[in-house]
């Protein structure tokens, strides 16, 4: 009369109850799985929770083949695959006429911009930006003392050319180990600058060789790296002596600088542009703090004739990469024309330059135009840089992570970036061209006006405020602009504060000739001309002419308005800190004609405020 129970274990189980259990299976068979995963390689660090992260994973492994299961038994109804199909087939027509109509809108806007603006002249060509070849019997930067840094570049261009697509994964870049660079001088052991050792003349400070003299002897007790005497000499030939180590290697500097043009063999043809080395602007820069050094002991050793020399091999070295189409190899120049600049100044200050030197001094910087320089980094940014990079992006999606700095998040994100690089219509590339491009032709090449000798600060501020509202918001056309745009209203301020120094340094030079020639310095600045200058170079920020007058003390007061175009009375604006270094966005950009002691001192003829 009674029945045994039937046995759960011999039951057939279909229906949603079977899914339930199967899915249940799977998630319990993840979770072990993937723990002891995890814990056998250990990708869980010591404050994780293995076994939550374990079961996340596993949940969403579990759900996904639940899912899958689900999906396969409802598409074996001959009726449902039907319908999938159709589905398919529609969604697959609507992401083509999606691709094909943002390639063309893309295409068809790029190409459109392109033509108004190469009927203006401009050229969409990497090549109108690359320098000319110069042979090597007529190239400063083919010389022997360049042969290390020629090397590297050379070992650049054949590991590209070994593999195209840059940064591959697993490729091993072979370098050669043993070269030596001659540039890579230094005027200390770990770039150490004794305190106040170094002036600075946009602060009326000189230089305190006794410092540098300090220095180097104390250094002796732990390195011979630079010599010294035995017994104190005089601080300006301790110094000479110590950096007497690079003696040969400027030697070979200066006789290469009797080659007429310069052109250091990059590689323009490097994919992605963006992995262009540039190692010899480094030593450029070294190079020209050991002269700047030189030059000021040579003065305060009576050797004016050689601190001139050291002076116009300084502006030799920034003319060595006037051609490059790089806004970093210009800004590195601007870099060395002021620390130029400074034994420029202490001569001055210390009337030690004669009427000879000092018209051969107005000579060499009377050749500096930072303003067309300027169109030229400008270009170059544009044309190599920032479309050379997004066509990078275009052609190898692949490789982007390595690009855009994507890779540093681990194989997921590189993943993810590529994938995401990979989707995007080629039309968007150039939408993100048109982004780049815009700004710059548009706004930023005029502002420096080169046939007007003017930056104007409002135009700055107008493009800057343009390109930021056009970045408030993230959308499809501008990632390539968030990625790559630089910070072009800051770049223009120093193009800007560059042309003003020498400006100021040519008319200063050119009032003291008249000091020399008349025994005191001029009533106005118009005295000048012709005999001094041939033109009074005029206020580069408001185009009215400069700020001058002369003081009771016998000196003068030189200044423009500066970048906040308002007139502090000649004070120059410091940042706030320890190193008060000066803040050319506030205060007037002056030429001191004096020395001052005391960093903060205000006074009638060379003011400094710290703010």
């Amino acid at each position: 009369m009674s029945e045994e129970p039937k046995s759960i274990w011999k039951k057939s189980w279909k229906g949603p109850r079977g899914l339930f259990f199967f899915w249940l299976l799977m998630l319990v068979a993840a979770f072990l799985i993937i723990f002891l995963s995890a814990w056998l390689v250990r990708i869980a660090d010591s404050t994780a929770d293995l076994a939550l992260m374990a079961m996340i994973w596993a949940a969403v492994i579990a759900i996904a083949g639940f899912l899958m299961v689900s999906f396969i038994c409802w598409l074996g109804h001959w009726r449902n695959f039907k319908r999938f199909l159709f589905g398919v087939a529609c969604f697959v027509t609507l992401i083509a006429l999606f691709y094909a109509e943002e390639d063309w809108r893309g295409k068809h806007d790029w190409d459109q911009f392109k033509h108004e603006w190469e009927a203006k002249g401009v050229q969409f060509n990497p090549a109108s930006v690359i320098p000319a070849p110069v042979p090597d019997d007529q190239n400063f930067a083919m010389a022997p003392v360049f042969d290390a840094v020629d090397k590297l570049m050379n070992q650049q261009w054949r590991v590209q050319h070994r593999n195209p697509h840059f940064g591959k994964d697993g490729d091993q870049m072979e370098w050669d180990t043993n070269l030596v660079n001659r540039l890579d001088m230094a005027i200390s052991e770990n770039g150490e600058n004794p305190t106040h050792g170094i002036g600075n003349w946009q602060k009326a400070t000189a230089s305190d060789l006794k410092a540098w003299q300090q220095y180097y002897r104390g250094l002796q007790a732990k390195t011979n790296e630079f010599p010294v005497p035995p017994q104190p000499q005089t601080p300006a030939q301790d110094v000479l002596l110590a950096l007497s180590r690079y003696d040969s290697t400027i030697a070979e500097l200066r006789l290469a600088a009797r080659l007429p043009d310069s052109r250091f063999p990059l590689s323009y043809d490097m994919e992605p542009p963006a992995a262009i080395l540039l190692p010899h602007l480094a030593g450029l820069r070294r190079s020209s703090q050991v002269l700047q050094l030189r030059a000021i002991a040579e003065l305060q050793n009576g050797q004016a004739d050689k601190a001139l020399a050291d002076v116009r091999l300084m502006l030799r070295l920034s003319d060595s990469i006037r051609t490059e189409p790089f806004l970093i190899s210009h800004l590195v120049r601007i870099a060395i024309v002021s620390i130029a600049l400074q034994p420029v100044w202490e001569g001055l200050v210390a009337h030690q330059w004669s009427d000879a030197q000092l018209a051969e001094l107005d000579s060499e910087l009377a050749k500096l135009d930072f303003l067309s320089d300027y169109q030229t980094a400008m270009r170059g940014e544009l044309m190599l840089c920032e479309i050379g990079d997004i066509e990078y992006l275009r052609r190898y999606p692949e490789r982007t992570p390595d690009l855009t700095g994507e890779g540093g998040g681990g194989s997921s994100s590189r993943i993810l970036g590529r994938i995401m690089w990979g989707a995007i219509p080629n039309g968007w590339f150039y939408q993100n061209e048109l982004r780049c491009a815009r700004p710059i032709l548009e706004y930023y090449l005029p502002v420096a006006d080169v046939n007007q000798h003017r930056v104007r600060p409002g135009d700055v501020q107008r493009a800057d405020s343009a390109v930021t509202t056009g970045l408030k918001h993230y959308n499809l056309y501008n990632l390539a602009e968030r990625l790559f745009f630089p910070r072009l209203g800051v770049a223009v301020k120093r193009f800007a504060f560059g042309q003003e120094s020498v400006d100021l340094a040519r008319t200063a030079i050119a009032l003291e000739r008249y000091r020399l020639a008349h025994g005191n310095y001029p009533e106005s600045l118009d005295a000048l001309a012709p005999q001094f200058m041939d033109k009074i170079p005029h206020d580069i920020i408001n185009g009215q002419p400069l700020h001058y007058r002369r003081t009771a003390d016998g000196q003068f007061v030189l200044y423009s308005v500066g970048w906040n175009e308002t007139d502090d009375g000649g004070t120059v604006g410091l940042d706030k800190g320890t190193s008060a270094r000066v803040d050319i966005n506030r205060g007037d950009w002056v030429w001191p004609s004096s020395a001052v002691k005391d960093q903060t001192r205000r006074g009638a003829k060379n003011s400094l405020v710290i703010n």
